[in-house]
């Protein structure tokens, strides 16, 4: 009888998963394995996915850097949901298949003789992938950032960590213990600012000042909730609304009321009264952030890997205070960019006509620039020959396994 309940169990979880009725946070793990048996792959990268549709704004920022480095070794995205590997074949060419059991990712592994797995995100899921000891394994991450998760004891998982700069460098020695960054953590610089525009804005005498307000998600628990969606962002946006030196863009994180229906709730009012406030003002819905940038005079922004991003044009940045038990770290950013505490959100305006008219941190913010991603723009080249550097490594590695392996049998 209870092998009967668990085959009843086992039928009904795989009707859930074809039907699409799992949480939108959990893959569906429907896989294309029984089509993958025996198929060898000639990419010599892999790039594995163990996030949902939810999770996607972390790979996507690397379609670019990873469309240069599939011109040289081919690389092949692994995914561990139906549902996101069909959206990433939809929105780029590289190869996506859909793995849903670990002894299957093994076996492509082994007959392909893949030398690298990279990782946009610390995805529990990772170590289906992070136990196959034929390939070295690289964690990309999706971001540079003060969060306290942006230092994740994680990365000790992986044989490298490219990182943005300095500051992450700095970051994990720091943060972590029983950890040494040196040979480990690798600065790149940052892929996706390569062809970001810095500088002003070009504004007419008298024209609106376009403001970028993007908040970051709600967290998971309390140590990471750095939203201000609901404690400073519908009186921040109806107060820029009401005031004519501004224009309002509006950028939510996709994950934002995942975890708390109030956020959700909040998003919903903030995008209504956006709607309704007519031309000019609008909820920015595209995949790319850095396209955004472009059209932006000012950001407001929490605690998040965006605020980074943003220091590369070279514009004025206010960051959010978070409510509540967020642990905060006290660093070079934080300490030099007006902060705004939701009881101050009336004093709004004037601060930031005040950042763009005199932006009096400027100095200071392209010094910081140089710490957190070094020279912005040729990052793509520096990711490209890190990669080859660990392929190589890893070939030299493998190459002495097989000699070790038949002396040992003479």
């Amino acid at each position: 009888m209870a092998q009967v309940r668990r085959r009843v169990r086992g039928w009904g979880g795989v009707a859930l998963r074809r039907l699409g009725w799992l949480p939108a946070g959990m893959p569906d793990g429907l896989g294309d394995d029984a089509a993958l048996e025996g198929k060898t792959f000639p990419q010599r990268v892999v790039v594995f996915y163990a996030g949902t549709r939810q999770n996607l704004y972390q790979l996507r920022q690397w379609y670019a850097p990873l469309r240069e480095l599939d011109a040289t070794y081919g690389v092949l995205i692994v995914a561990a949901d139906s549902r996101a590997a069909r959206v990433v074949a939809q929105e780029q060419r590289l190869p996506v298949i859909t793995v849903g059991r670990s002894a299957t990712i093994d076996a492509i592994a082994e007959r392909s003789g893949t030398a690298l797995f990279c990782y946009v995100g610390h995805d529990v899921g990772n170590f289906n992938a992070l136990r196959i000891p034929s390939a070295l394994h690289v964690y990309l991450s999706h971001g540079e950032s003060d969060k306290r998760v942006a230092a994740s004891n994680l990365i000790k998982a992986y044989d490298y960590a490219f990182v943005a700069g300095q500051g992450a460098v700095d970051r994990f020695a720091d943060q972590l213990m029983r950890f040494e960054p040196a040979g480990r953590v690798v600065p790149i610089g940052r892929p996706q600012l390569d062809a970001v525009r810095t500088g002003p804005r070009e504004r007419p005498t008298g024209a609106p000042i376009v403001v970028l307000y993007a908040p970051t998600w709600e967290g998971g628990q309390g140590s990471s909730a750095y939203s201000s969606v609901v404690s400073h962002g519908e009186r921040l946006v109806h107060t820029l609304l009401a005031d004519p030196r501004f224009r309002v863009v509006y950028r939510p994180h996709p994950r934002t009321g995942v975890s708390d229906a109030r956020f959700a709730a909040t998003d919903a009012r903030i995008r209504a009264a956006i709607a309704q406030a007519g031309p000019g003002h609008r909820v920015d819905r595209g995949n790319d952030p850095y396209r955004t940038f472009e059209g932006a005079d000012l950001m407001v922004t929490d605690v998040s890997a965006i605020a980074f991003d943003w220091l590369a044009t070279g514009r004025p940045l206010v960051v959010t205070v978070p409510p509540g038990a967020a642990d905060v770290a006290s660093t070079g950013l934080l300490e030099t960019v007006p902060r705004l505490h939701a009881h101050d959100v009336g004093t709004l305006p004037d601060l930031l006509e005040r950042e763009v008219v005199a932006d009096p941190d400027a100095a200071r913010r392209a010094q910081l620039v140089d710490y957190y991603f070094g020279t912005v723009g040729g990052a793509t080249a520096r990711f490209v020959a890190e990669c080859d550097r660990v392929i190589s490594e890893r070939d030299a590695l493998q190459a002495d396994d097989v000699l070790r392996a038949g002396q040992g049998q003479e």
